[in-house]
């Protein structure tokens, strides 16, 4: 008998648009078809996108999406195809359809529901109660979804060791975040070995609000070897020739499951014998994106380049102030979307150095963005004056900085009214940490590309960057000079902040890892640092919960994954 043909298809959904995403798998179904394939996978809940949230609790929503479900079904002729979807039957399931030749002949369910982190599936769904194994030429395998694989005594060992399954298809949405990738594919090689048996993950690809997932798909050999792998962060098709019965299987690992009871009842369920290919293929091994840099780089890149396109936007603007976030920011822009779609405003007040103005034009030359300027000081003055009566007897303080920062919002703003071009913040994880920025100021966009992304990463991703381009994209002056936001004369970000690597280091340990004042001094930091930099986190939560969404990069960003109380009482 031929080897088993399996194709996954790595595409990306968007999420809300059923019919839009139903067309999307139809059109992936015939270019599987057209290779050969016998079997074509989609990732988890492809026909609503990934996350669907409060979407899942609207009935004519779930019900739209089981109807599209029906509507592929004559697509599938001649092949068996697996499409991940919402299913509500006593409950709503996150949950695979098991298509074959133009019929749903079975549906299978999730059994783990992750609810930490960006997840929140336990608000939606209710865990799954049975397995199943199919067979297809001979092939026995299992289908699960996402978390499901993650948990070596799962549904991955039963189905294998208790089910017989030479095979193990799973379809995921797993979201990306610095060094993902790389732990993914561990596990699963682990998983293959303990089960004795093929692996393939289906894994979305694409960008969701502030969510980025990185394809990766991939297809693993009983002795934890990876055979082949998709791109990252792009659309893919994944074709694998598994040969089970030329295949020798080595011993299990995991030579007992908890889950083996879910299959006391269960029949293995046969396909239908489809037409297969008589051709062959080379397995290809797409590579991983390194140095770190490259993959951040196309997280950041996928993660804009998605949030605009799907939100209806052709344009992005930005102030462009001669900074090295700014000019990273327009940089990724440029990339992700063109530079003739990027608008960089430079907007100079008495504050800003000439080396500063020359810095943010020559920025925009080089990423061949298109410039405009609107000098601020008049506005400024304007605001000086009306305000000068009401702070009689007051120093100037930040409150007059702010204003500059403010009228800078306002004008990205009308920008973004007038020619409906979405606006960018710049800020960076570091500065949105400690709250050294101005709400309704630096802080107003529709969205924050460098939001999860700390100020010691900036500097190498634009180092980065200039290293993979033939000249300085990125002026080596902008990266260079010492961090000011030009507010008032003299300024340095030090001035207020510890020097970036080691306030780095200590948002790391605090807001990542959660450790305490004590902890985080016995690493090697002064306790009067640590106990300043705790208290302008703790205190800016406020901010945060107003700032524009923005890409997550790490295992811990601000939004879902670190949801703190605005009034708070703990001190640490």
């Amino acid at each position: 008998m031929p080897p088993l043909r399996i194709a996954l298809a790595q595409i990306n959904p968007t999420v809300g648009a059923i019919e839009p995403n139903a067309e999307k798998i139809i059109e992936w179904i015939g270019h599987a078809r057209a290779q050969g394939a016998s079997l074509v996978a989609f990732p988890e809940l492809a026909l609503t996108g990934y996350p669907p949230e409060d979407l899942l609790l609207i009935p004519s929503f779930v019900n739209a999406n089981m109807e599209a479900l029906e509507r592929i079904t004559p697509f599938t002729r001649g092949l068996t195809v697996l499409i991940g979807f919402a299913h509500r039957e006593e409950g709503l399931f996150n949950a695979c359809a098991i298509v074959d030749d133009g019929e749903i002949v079975a549906i299978c369910h999730k059994h783990f529901l992750p609810n930490y982190s960006v997840f929140d599936e336990e608000r939606y769904f209710v865990p799954g109660k049975e397995l199943a194994v199919l067979r297809k030429h001979g092939v026995v395998f299992g289908v699960n979804i996402c978390e499901d694989i993650w948990y070596p005594d799962g549904p991955s060992n039963a189905q294998a060791l208790s089910g017989g399954a030479r095979l193990i298809i799973n379809i995921s949405s797993s979201p990306y975040h610095v060094g993902k990738p790389l732990a993914r594919e561990e596990m699963l090689r682990e998983r293959a070995r303990d089960c004795s048996a093929y692996i393939a993950l289906c894994n979305l690809a694409g960008g969701q609000d502030e969510l980025v997932f990185d394809g990766h798909s991939c297809v693993i050999d009983p002795t934890g070897e990876i055979l082949t792998r998709a791109k990252g962060f792009a659309e893919d098709l994944l074709l694998s020739d598994l040969d089970v019965d030329a295949t020798s299987f080595p011993p299990p690992r995991k030579p007992h499951s908890a889950y083996a009871h879910r299959f006391a009842k269960m029949e293995t369920i046969a396909l239908s014998e489809s037409k297969q290919s008589t051709s062959t293929i080379e397995h290809r091994m797409e590579p991983r994106q390194e140095p770190e840099e490259a993959e951040v780089w196309a997280a950041l890149k996928l993660g804009l380049g998605d949030y605009v396109r799907k939100n209806g936007f052709n344009d992005v603007v930005l102030g462009i102030s001669g900074g090295v976030d700014s000019a990273l920011t327009a940089a990724i822009a440029a990339d992700a979307l063109g530079a003739g779609n990027v608008h960089g405003v430079v907007m100079p007040t008495r504050f800003t150095s000439q080396t500063s103005w020359e810095d943010a034009w020559a920025v925009i030359d080089s990423l061949g963005v298109q410039g405009l300027e609107l000098p601020i000081d008049r506005l400024y003055q304007l605001y000086l004056d009306e305000t000068e009566a009401s702070f009689a007897g007051k120093p100037r303080d930040a409150t007059e900085e702010n204003l500059q920062a403010r009228i800078r919002g306002n004008l990205l703003m009308a920008l973004s009214n007038k020619f409906g071009w979405l606006v960018l913040a710049t800020g960076n994880k570091s500065e949105i940490s400690t709250g050294y920025c101005t709400l309704y100021g630096d802080m107003a966009g529709g969205y924050g590309v460098l939001k999860d992304v700390y100020k010691t990463m900036v500097w190498r991703l634009c180092r980065w960057w200039n290293s993979m381009n033939e000249r300085e994209m990125i002026p080596g002056r902008v990266i260079e000079k010492p961090p000011t936001a030009e507010l008032k004369d003299n300024q340095l970000d030090t001035d207020t902040l510890p020097p970036y690597p080691l306030l780095d280091g200590i948002l790391h340990a605090y807001v990542e890892e959660n450790r305490s004042h004590d902890e985080i001094e016995a690493l090697g930091f002064d306790r009067k640092i640590v106990e300043k930099v705790i208290r302008m986190v703790d205190r800016n939560e406020y901010k945060r919960r107003q700032a524009a969404p923005g890409i997550r990069i790490t295992p811990r960003a601000f939004g879902k994954d670190r949801r703190m109380p605005l009034t708070n009482g703990w001190m640490q």
